[in-house]
């Protein structure tokens, strides 16, 4: 006996991309290298020492790309500005830059797909990483000012707004851990980039609040369930709560509460964070916001006893042999058993259900802000058949678990406003380079061509129907 879910009306059904991932045309009109640019030519960062260069070269086929968005039903595209493209080296505007992402959104909104845009998906122009990125307090400011300037050529067709996407990752994997760009490995670089990361973020959204009232503005933040492997251990539950402190309130407080939480700061105490937050700051960063992303993958079963594999060893390079938690170290991550994506990230959608419960109670439910999945995918190592179609099964029933686990959450009275799968397309997967495929829609990296697989067939109907079979 089948069961038919239905979406709550207004629900808002999308997919997501970022720039560098998808967009090559790496050094056409005017575009300058971005860290990820330079953190592709050092050996062994990249697998395969693959790089953006080419991508999915959407560059120059936005076009049909958007035509297939509305092919598969999508209500709204969530992309990124490149920062490197807009203002190159993260100096003057760039004209060709902009025109090109004017021409996007007007393809979009011709096809009757809303324009989601994200200001800050990695791609700090190198030029600025050589003044010290995130790291420095004046990239903040500078953030600000490309906000505007994305903002300046944009913001009479797109009306919402992310400043950063996953600036967990844009911090601590990238300047504690090593396996992102730029590839530094200190804990006071993680902390002090994490912090001006939520700076430049209050900067911008002050500023286009200023500029334009009508704006939907938020930020993305990548959550996680942490959980002990054994609750009766002390040794445990404090390994999920730096876990919790560290992936996912370091960045929630701020947001919402206005400061970071004091176990969190008694974690990090002599590591910098205090002496980058000035006065004034925390006030600058709890700006009001309109929208929250989620993006969720999976979560954590940790413990401060080894497993057979810590934290992080799923990691493409010798980079990322150090936790990306800048007081966490000693903290191991458990197999629970569950099914495994390619990527070695185990499939637990009822994680998704308790964490918007959680994130709606506790934050935005009492600020009144909007609730929406920005991110939530898997890899899987596609097979294509010999007549050209792509049956990933096992993708397609990721996603109808965690849009049930989304209708779960709905159901206990979570308000959450829709759901964007990651990814549209395959494309650069950062550290991994093209080994892993997270797309609805196959990409042949060597003819360039697209084909929808199973399963963005399967969330096509799901997309068309508004109903969970």
């Amino acid at each position: 006996m089948s069961t038919t879910r239905l979406f709550p009306p207004g629900f808002l059904f999308g997919a997501a991309t970022a720039a560098y991932q998808i967009e090559g045309a790496a050094h056409e009109d005017g575009r300058t290298d971005s860290i990820w640019d330079a953190f592709s030519r050092v050996p062994g960062a990249v697998v395969n020492a693959d790089n953006g260069d080419v991508a999915c070269d959407h560059y120059h086929r936005y076009r049909d790309d958007v035509a297939l968005m509305k092919d598969l039903g999508l209500q709204s595209y969530r992309f990124s500005t490149s920062w490197s493209r807009v203002r190159p080296d993260g100096g003057p505007i760039n004209p060709r830059g902009v025109d090109f992402y004017s021409r996007l959104v007007d393809e979009l909104l011709e096809a009757g797909i809303k324009p989601w845009l994200t200001l800050y998906h990695w791609d700090l122009p190198q030029a600025l990483e050589e003044k010290g990125g995130w790291t420095n307090r004046d990239t903040s400011l500078l953030f600000r000012d490309y906000a505007l300037s994305v903002h300046d050529a944009l913001g009479d067709r797109v009306g919402v707004w992310t400043t950063l996407n996953e600036p967990w990752c844009s911090s601590f994997l990238s300047y504690t851990a090593g396996a992102h760009a730029p590839g530094r490995m200190s804990k006071r670089d993680g902390l002090v980039a994490g912090h001006h990361l939520l700076l430049g973020h209050g900067l911008a959204i002050e500023a286009l609040r200023e500029r334009d009232p009508a704006l939907e503005l938020g930020i993305t933040l990548n959550l996680t369930v942490a959980k002990p492997v054994d609750p009766a251990s002390a040794g445990d539950l404090d390994a999920a709560r730096r876990i919790d402190g560290q992936f996912n309130r370091f960045f929630l407080d701020p947001v919402f509460h206005g400061s970071y939480p004091q176990d969190l700061l008694e974690d990090v105490v002599g590591l910098g964070l205090d002496e980058a937050v000035h006065d004034g700051d925390l006030g600058l960063i709890r700006q009001p916001i309109d929208v929250l992303g989620v993006n969720y993958y999976h979560g954590e079963f940790v413990s401060d006893r080894p497993a057979e594999h810590p934290l992080l060893a799923q990691a493409p390079t010798d980079r990322a042999t150090s936790s990306p938690f800048p007081a966490a170290d000693g903290v191991y991550n458990h197999p629970q058993g569950l099914p495994l994506t390619a990527m070695g990230w185990e499939v637990q959608p009822d994680g998704l259900r308790e964490l918007l419960r959680r994130v709606e109670g506790e934050y935005t439910g009492p600020a009144g802000v909007a609730l929406y999945i920005t991110e939530n995918g898997a890899a899987y190592d596609d097979v294509v058949m010999a007549d050209g179609r792509v049956p990933d099964a096992e993708r397609a029933e990721f996603l109808r678990l965690h849009l049930g686990a989304v209708l779960d959450a709905i159901a206990e009275g979570v308000d959450v406003k829709g759901y964007f799968y990651w990814s549209l397309m395959d494309n650069f997967e950062w550290a991994w380079g093209y080994e892993k495929r997270f797309g609805i829609v196959r990409v042949d990296y060597g003819t360039l061509k697209r084909t929808v697989k199973d399963s963005g067939l399967a969330y096509a109907e799901i997309i068309r129907n508004r109903a969970l079979s």
